[in-house]
């Protein structure tokens, strides 16, 4: 079995070392180099706190991953679970944030929800009259997305994926409506498969087999910052629903500081957006971080940050199928694509292997879901 992976992220390593791995002669092509779309610019987190069934099973087998990475990679990803802690202010927020708890504890996720007081158990300096109520995983946490990205890369190399890098995909072949091969930089490779994990250049690659994927790439920002008081490292991932706002403790007592707080954000162009961060939009960070919890006021410093693409459906669910034969979509996935590539690998693999998906029940990630013209809201944070 001869696949093309067109995608050099995080899920495309993970998809290709997961073919590999079942026997398929691999060839991953990526147009820069390894990471440098979305994975890079990730902030690297891990959660099971979904909405969604098929998310949190998504993330409970890419945690078991996530868990034994360093025993089978060979390569420590600084895999740290301090929680994650959501936070509401509405009425109807909480009753919303009470119900995903409620179906997390079906798949065996050990969140709670609680009042905002008992929160402060987790987060002793927040602003907890602020809030009406809360919900944490001790399971939740984060993990270095460039270690990730350079463990399954040495790996796939490892297991015999050809990794071209530098090699632009530029057109789809297909016969009788399949997909059939690919032209990658001056040559054309047939292929059995080619598998679709191009991030934020998702649509443009599918339109070249005449298919329009409602996937868009829209910039997210994040800063790094100097708190006004001690931030401690077992402080979880905490996020704010109600205005986008979300802050966690990162190295040398520094913290990360993001959020996204327009309603309505232009698609960017993948090839040309801005990487560095907004004023603005960093006065508007800092100031929901300091209404959030007191680590932060007007005399916490900014050190640097930056701006990277999310790939978002229009229900912030992933796209993961075979759309026609021959071309599989593992697209799409709105912020979860670093935390959900382990088990996204499996079931790309599953895909062209085996012909249907066993891992998780991918259904309800079909792309004809959207015909329905059907909405799910989804929390939209790493």
């Amino acid at each position: 079995m001869k696949v093309v992976v067109v995608g050099g992220g995080i899920v495309g390593l993970a998809s290709a070392y997961s073919l590999v791995e079942r026997g398929a002669d691999v060839i991953l092509c990526e147009k820069g180099q390894l990471g440098h779309g979305s994975t890079e610019r990730s902030v690297g987190g891990i959660r099971a706190q979904f909405a969604h069934s098929t998310n949190i099973e998504l993330s409970l087998e890419s945690m078991q991953v996530w868990e034994e990475f360093e025993e089978i990679f060979g390569i420590d990803i600084a895999y740290r679970r301090s929680g994650y802690l959501f936070l509401a202010r509405e009425a109807a927020t909480a009753t919303a944030l009470d119900e995903s708890v409620e179906l997390q504890h079906e798949y065996g996720v050990p969140s709670e929800f609680m009042d905002p007081e008992n929160a402060t158990e987790h987060c002793p300096a927040l602003s907890a009259d602020r809030f009406r109520a809360a919900s944490f995983s001790p399971s939740d946490g984060f993990a270095d997305p460039h270690l990730a990205l350079q463990g399954y890369s040495e790996a796939a190399t490892t297991a015999g994926v050809d990794i071209r890098t530098g090699t632009r995909v530029s057109a789809l072949h297909t016969s009788d409506g399949a997909v059939v091969g690919v032209t990658a930089g001056d040559e054309r490779i047939e292929a059995d498969f080619v598998v679709n994990a191009a991030g934020p250049w998702a649509a443009e690659l599918a339109a070249m087999a005449g298919i329009d994927l409602p996937v868009s790439p829209r910039r997210r920002q994040v800063l790094v910052v100097d708190p006004s008081s001690e931030l401690p490292e077992s402080v979880p991932l905490t996020i704010d629903l109600d205005t986008g706002s979300y802050f966690r403790p990162e190295r040398e007592g520094t913290a990360l500081v993001g959020g996204h707080f327009a309603e309505r954000d232009p698609a960017a162009d993948p090839d040309n957006y801005r990487t560095a961060f907004d004023l603005e939009w960093a006065a508007t960070a800092m100031e929901r971080a300091t209404e959030v919890a007191g680590y932060f006021d007007e005399d916490s410093a900014i050190r640097r940050g930056w701006a990277g693409l999310y790939s978002v459906t229009p229900d912030d669910r992933a796209i993961l199928e075979e759309t026609r034969p021959g071309f599989v979509q593992a697209v799409g996935f709105s912020g979860h694509g670093f935390q959900h590539a382990p088990a996204t690998g499996q079931l790309v693999a599953e895909l062209v292997m085996d012909g249907t998906a066993s891992l998780v029940d991918i259904d309800p990630l079909r792309l004809d879901r959207f015909d329905d013209e059907r909405s799910e809201d989804e929390w939209q944070v790493a």
